[in-house]
């Protein structure tokens, strides 16, 4: 399959909304329950650090950074949120697009990525391992979708500029 990545753009956006409601509708990608618009979603985000795949009709997937803290110390720390279309899935989009944003994120001076994801969420896990993630830890009960507890697997990949 050919697909493009680019840096998203704010045109981008239904696109982009309905993938992640897309993803929302599984209940093993967020604890979030309704797509925020894109005033919300767009200041809680990096501007920099968010990439969309394209192939020649379509947006087959997203990724973005978003900070996890004001404080300065934590500047180069940041959330990576990535969702791709059902029909896209197991296509080498979700390696090609969280590559990239890894590669721009660094540039932009970030030397932590972290990710939380619910433990059945086995491909995305494996997704972010084999880009470098590692596990730190799991997050038990951390929060209730749908009446239900939820743990969440926090991994986190180093930049090599860290010196970590």
């Amino acid at each position: 399959m050919h697909f493009d990545i680019s840096p998203m753009a704010k045109e981008d956006w239904p696109a982009v909304r309905d993938i992640y409601a897309e993803g929302i509708a599984t209940g093993n990608a967020t604890f979030e329950t309704v797509v925020p618009d894109w005033t919300k979603w767009d200041t809680g985000h990096h501007r920099e650090c968010r990439l969309v795949a394209t192939d020649d009709r379509r947006i087959l997937g997203w990724a973005a950074t978003a900070p996890v803290s004001s404080r300065p110390a934590h500047a180069g720390v940041a959330e990576v949120s990535i969702y791709i279309a059902g029909p896209a899935r197991g296509l080498g989009v979700g390696k090609a697009i969280l590559t990239e944003l890894i590669e721009m994120s660094e540039r932009c001076g970030i030397w932590t990525l972290q990710a939380g994801i619910f433990p059945e969420n086995v491909a995305s896990i494996r997704l972010h391992k084999s880009c470098g993630f590692r596990e730190v830890g799991l997050r038990q009960r951390l929060g209730q979708l749908a009446g239900v507890w939820r743990d969440v697997l926090l991994l986190e990949r180093r930049s090599g500029s860290a010196g970590i």
